[in-house]
């Protein structure tokens, strides 16, 4: 049989000769299957892994929600995309706000390449912040569409997610949006999906909640990786391509005694060259901050005052919990980021570290438990399985972003 290929940003993907499906399990970092595995609570997994393909890919850097979700779908690099963070000083406005607007996405998705070969789309994420950047570009309706979050799944419309009355069609209330089940819902809803509309191309996100909250070797950690395992199962039973990876790992940032490890970058800069000489951006902000207070392993930093750039590069690069400091330009070719999206500087830390503003800016009473994060390259790590066999052992620099290439590579298998 002759392969169709369609152009995506300039990569060429078969045409998938059966349903795709590729699954992003937020923050699942290697060592949560591994401890799952060990406990033999994984078994649909585990037999991905014997019959089909799994290997370790790296997430995009900064390794957040946003811009890996993004890079996935679009199946390219921040640099080409344009979502480097949940949260940027906008060049245009000069403002910090969130970047959830479509209007910050430069690249159109995977899904709307389809779409325009007429075929049926299936996005369902967790929280609602991704919700519109991966629906961008399409046309959404009941025919061929579906577009919705678990989190704000009672108020979808068929005009803007294509379905309406969520809860009533899966028969599941709509979980708080920090829960586990928050989560389930998603996976919920992709398996009614195709045991009803069956799309052609279908993409599953989830929340790190758990991840933030658990290490892997905890109970609540293993109990949601054994829930996910058993949608997996029925999932498996219709006949599609699966693809699972993650967004980005997660790692332990505290101490001995629980207590969080933070550098805080604007108070250090504060006291060593005045307020207002630069300003420190955390690209992890975002709206749910229980689990994580924004306190990730990347920061970019913007100077009011260029003449202070190379006293402040040099006092930042011995600061005790900095893994790497780069200047823009590295930063843009080392990463692969959008250089008028980033500050002057970009620093991520170390494994047990986080990076925070200001002690004041931060709500540390909202963690509850041992803080839990990620953003830099400790968090880099993510796993990367198919469903079917497909030689992934000889590919070079594999990619969570590759998902969706060998997704349908792996249909033809």
């Amino acid at each position: 049989m002759k392969n169709t290929y369609i152009n995506i940003n300039k990569r060429q993907y078969k045409v998938p000769l059966k349903p795709i499906v590729v699954i992003c399990i937020d923050g699942c970092d290697p060592e949560y299957l591994d401890i799952a595995l060990q406990k033999n609570c994984i078994p649909t997994i585990e037999n991905f892994m014997e019959i089909g393909s799994y290997n370790i890919a790296d997430s995009v850097i900064p390794s957040f929600t946003n811009p890996n979700n993004m890079s996935i779908v679009t199946g390219c690099p921040p640099s080409v995309h344009g979502i480097c963070g949940n949260y940027l000083l906008d060049p245009d406005s000069g403002q910090e706000v969130m970047m959830n607007d479509v209007k910050f996405l430069r690249a159109p998705t995977i899904f709307k390449s389809f779409q325009e070969i007429n075929k049926k789309i299936g996005i369902i994420t967790a929280k609602d912040k991704l919700r519109a950047l991966l629906g961008a570009g399409l046309t959404i309706n009941e025919l061929n569409t579906k577009c919705f979050s678990s989190e704000k799944a009672n108020s979808a419309t068929l005009e803007t997610n294509g379905i309406d009355n969520v809860e009533r069609w899966l028969n599941m209330s709509i979980p708080d949006v920090y829960s586990s089940e928050l989560s389930e819902f998603v996976f919920a809803s992709g398996l009614k999906l195709l045991e009803e509309w069956f799309p052609d191309v279908m993409y599953l996100s989830t929340t790190d909640y758990i991840q933030h909250k658990y290490a892997p070797e905890d109970k609540e950690a293993i109990k949601f990786l054994t829930m996910i395992d058993n949608y997996l199962s029925e999932i498996s039973k219709f006949d599609v391509t699966m693809v699972i990876t993650a967004d980005h790992g997660m790692s332990a940032k505290h101490n001995k005694n629980g207590d969080p490890q933070i550098v805080f970058i604007q108070d250090f800069l504060d006291e060593e060259f005045g307020t207002n000489s630069t300003n420190v951006i955390l690209p992890i902000t975002d709206p749910y901050v229980v689990h994580h207070g924004a306190l990730g392993s990347y920061a970019t930093i913007y100077f009011n005052e260029k003449r202070i750039y190379n006293e402040a590069f040099s006092k930042l690069k011995s600061l005790k919990g900095i893994d790497q400091i780069c200047s823009k330009d590295e930063a843009v070719k080392r990463f692969d980021l959008p250089s008028d999206r980033i500050g002057e500087i970009v620093i991520t830390s170390s494994e047990k570290i986080t990076l925070g503003k200001t002690k004041s800016y931060h709500d540390l009473k909202s963690l509850k438990e041992p803080l839990r994060s990620h953003g830099g390259l400790s968090e880099q790590k993510v796993p990367f399985i198919v469903n079917k066999p497909i030689n992934l052992s000889s590919v070079k620099d594999l990619k969570n972003y590759d998902a969706f290439f060998y997704a349908c590579e792996a249909s033809f298998n």
